[in-house]
Order: structure tokens, then C-alpha cells, then sequence
């Protein structure tokens, strides 16, 4: 596969690493900080902090004696605490020896049990937090809607939606009533396709009735990253009129087509902004999470919404900050959900992605907007926490596992055997990464 067909342009193929080296260097600053701040908190002293490996570009050293320094290769970075013999805190045993009863105290190696196993814990509960909190500001600022059926803003539209206003309180479709929101999307979801339907809505105390759009037209509200859809070039707020030829005026209409169709290549007209343009592209076979479980499906990749912003209403910041943390949560669960589908064969390995497939990801999201891209790091940051709990030798997991291991036998693993273990959790790291740059190449 020619590597150089997944980025068509040089400027997509700079945006992306771009995307892809901010997105990371965030993650893994806040992921190395709290290992620093934690340790610190602890009395282990920092040698270095480094953000990026290789070549040193910038440092300089703090009055605690830290070097803090910029290397060259932007795809990582690490805290070298006293008495470690490199970044993944092996031990230098003949550094340490050398080292005062008070001094030994303060490396990685030499303190408490319980201050070592806080400042290896501290990394992956700092990109929670990172989670958490992104998520929570976006919640704060964008709000919630409202359990009313009240419009706060009409998309474009090609069908004439200029008889909505915002502040209509929809009381009806086809003469059913809608007290609320729930009630509307029942009422709508349960309705039959047309390119118009009968509206009743309040205005400023006065009842109208008009046609209108269907409520859940087939209209762009989310571009998938990695996705036919994002690659053929459709964008938000994009409307699908027709799919070879065949009208179509609902969502449901959508999927029922690309369902049928079984990956079959088909044409869009797509209108955007008054005109219309076709597109051409070939649905994707993907894993979705169900209840319990995946279904897979084909898919465009993109998903849509009602015709109009129902009105928001503002989050407290403890509403906002627990929907961080709800957010936060699933996005682990669903993460570890689709690692024991994929190992138990239930479905595709392709799901794993390596770097390349990361890196497209941090590109498309980053095309769609500041909000999308700030997103993505969040949900980033929570997989990065998450991979880094696992219990494999050179992870902060592997590390804890030995701690766990130290507070029940009350001694720590020889270090033979440390050398022996961390030299086959390398070995696995490296053989998964391989096997996520094989999937980024030739998954599609």
C-alpha cells in the first residue's frame, strides 16, 4: 500500500502531522507532569523532564536541580528521576550505592513504597483529569438542551425552512402533540419519510400551522475521522438530496440504503450552501458497540440530528464537571470493551490503531474545527491513561504490579528478574506497535 495515498496533498499531509504532534505533546506533558509534580510531592527528586526524545533543542535546569528540556523527536517523553538508569526508570544500582542513606531516600528506588507507587499512579490519573476536565468545559460552555421543544437556531435547509423561527415552540407534527422533547423524537422518529410535513407551533402566543421539513432530514451534523465520508470531502452542515438517483428526505432512508447496498459504491447529491455537488464513495465496514457487545455495520461515517438546535440551557460546573467524568468513564469502558471483543475474536484487529491511524485521526478532527479537536485530545488522553495502566513491564501498570508485589512479599522483584521482565514487556510493546502500524497500512 503507498503510504503516501493516505495523504493526498502536502497540506493534508502537514496539517496532519501538525494535528498529530500538538494532540500528542499535550497528552503526554500532562501524563509526564503529574509523574513529576506527584514525585516531587513526595520528596523523589527529577534529574530531567523531557518532552520528545533524541536530540536535545532547548533546556534548562530549575532551582530544584530539574533540567527541563525540548528534544527533537516530538513523540513521547519521560521524567528521569534520581537513580534511574534510563527514561523507563530502570535502576542504576552503582549510582545509587553511591548515594547517602538521606539522598538514596529521594530516588525512585530508595523511597517509601507508597510514594514511588503515588508518583507512578500520578501519570495515567493526570490525563483523566486532562479528560475530565476538557470534557467538562465543553459541557459548561455549549450546555444541555432543554426538555422542551423549543428552536433555538434552524439549519440550512433545501427545502424552505424560513417559516421556523427561533423561539417556535413546536406543539404538533401531522396532528400529534409534542409536550416535550422526548415526546418529539418519538413522535418524528415513528413517522413515515416525506419531503414535508405539518407543523403547529406556538409564536409569541399565537398558534401557526405550516409544512415543513421532516424532523430528521439527512443532514451532516458529525464527520467521522478515518471515514468515507471525510475522505470524499463532505463537511458539517452538508445535506443529502438524493443516493443514485433515489430522493431521499430522512435519515432512516440513509441507512436503510447503505445497509441494503452492502458496501456497494454509490453517488450522493449533496447540497451545500445553495448548490450541489455529487459525491461518489464506497461505504466502510465497521465495528459499532452495543449493548454488551458490537454489531457491524457499513457505514459512511457521519451522523446527523433534527433539523433545527433545540434551545440550552447553562450546566453548573458540577453538573458539567460530572458529565466529565461520565464521559470520561464510557469512553474507558467501551476502550476495554473493544480490546476483549478483539482478543476474543468477536471482531476485527483492524480496530487497533497505530500512529499513522492516529495521526489521520488528530488531521481530520483538527479540519472540522477547534471544538472537534480539543475533543479528540480528551478522548486521546483517556486511551493514553488507560494503555498505561496496563500491567506490562515499562508501563506505569508493570510498575505498579511490582509494587504490588513489593508491599505483599515485602521485598522488591531481584533485579535479574526486573531486567528479565521489563526486556519482554519491551519486546511486547514494540510487537503490538508493529502490529498497529501493520493494521494503520493495510486496514482500510
Amino acid at each position: 500500500m503507498d503510504i503516501l495515498a493516505l495523504m493526498p496533498t502536502f497540506g493534508g499531509f502537514l496539517g496532519t502531522v501538525v494535528a498529530f504532534v500538538v494532540a500528542l505533546s499535550i497528552i503526554v506533558a500532562i501524563h509526564e507532569y503529574g509523574h513529576y509534580i506527584v514525585g516531587r510531592w513526595c520528596g523523589i527528586h527529577a534529574e530531567v523532564f523531557s518532552l520528545g526524545f533524541g536530540p536535545v533543542i532547548y533546556s534548562r535546569v530549575d532551582t530544584r536541580g530539574t533540567k527541563w528540556q525540548l528534544a527533537l523527536l516530538p513523540f513521547g517523553g519521560y521524567v528521569k528521576f534520581l537513580g534511574d538508569s534510563d527514561a523507563a526508570s530502570g535502576k542504576d544500582g552503582e549510582a545509587i550505592r553511591e548515594l547517602s542513606d538521606a539522598e538514596r531516600k529521594r530516588t525512585m528506588h530508595g523511597a517509601d513504597l507508597w510514594r514511588r507507587a503515588a508518583a507512578v499512579a500520578a501519570g495515567p490519573i493526570f490525563n483523566f483529569i486532562l479528560s475530565i476536565l476538557v470534557f467538562g468545559a465543553i459541557f459548561f460552555f455549549s450546555g444541555t438542551a432543554t426538555e422542551e421543544p423549543v428552536i433555538g437556531e434552524v439549519k440550512p435547509h433545501p427545502v424552505d425552512v424560513s417559516a421556523f423561527q427561533p423561539g417556535d415552540r413546536i406543539l404538533s407534527i401531522n396532528g400529534v402533540e409534542t409536550p416535550d422533547l422526548t415526546t418529539f423524537y418519538q413522535v418524528a422518529r415513528a413517522m413515515t419519510p416525506a419531503e414535508t410535513v405539518d407543523y403547529t407551533v406556538e409564536r409569541d402566543g399565537v398558534r401557526e400551522s405550516f409544512e415543513g421539513v421532516y424532523p430528521f432530514p439527512p443532514i451532516v451534523d458529525v464527520v467521522q475521522p478515518r471515514s468515507a465520508a471525510i475522505d470524499s470531502g463532505m463537511r458539517v452542515g452538508d445535506v443529502i438530496v438524493s443516493i443514485d438517483g433515489q430522493p431521499v428526505y430522512a435519515m432512516t432512508q440513509v441507512q436503510d440504503i447503505v445497509r441494503e447496498g452492502a458496501g456497494a459504491t454509490m453517488q450522493l447529491s449533496i447540497w451545500r450552501d445553495g448548490d450541489i455537488y455529487d459525491v461518489t464513495l464506497t461505504p466502510r465496514q465497521r465495528d459499532l458497540p452495543t449493548d454488551g457487545g458490537f454489531e457491524q455495520r457499513y457505514l459512511i461515517g457521519f451522523s446527523g440530528g433534527l433539523f433545527f438546535e433545540p434551545t440550552r440551557e447553562t450546566l453548573g460546573p458540577f453538573s458539567a464537571l460530572w458529565g466529565g467524568v461520565v464521559q470520561t468513564w464510557a469512553i474507558a469502558m467501551n476502550s476495554l470493551s473493544g480490546l476483549w471483543h478483539m482478543i476474543t475474536g468477536a471482531i476485527s484487529s483492524c480496530n487497533m490503531q497505530g500512529p499513522i491511524g492516529i495521526a489521520q485521526t488528530s488531521g481530520d478532527m483538527a479540519s472540522q474545527g477547534a471544538r472537534e479537536f480539543v475533543w479528540f485530545v480528551a478522548v486521546l488522553s483517556t486511551a493514553v491513561g488507560l494503555l498505561n495502566l496496563f500491567p506490562i513491564p515499562v508501563l506505569d501498570g508493570g510498575h505498579l504490579v511490582f509494587h504490588a508485589y513489593e508491599a505483599v512479599r515485602g521485598r522488591p522483584p531481584s533485579d535479574r528478574a526486573l531486567n528479565y521482565l521489563m526486556t519482554a514487556g519491551l519486546a511486547l510493546l514494540l510487537s503490538l506497535m508493529v502490529f498497529a502500524l501493520t493494521n494503520d497500512l493495510f486496514c482500510t
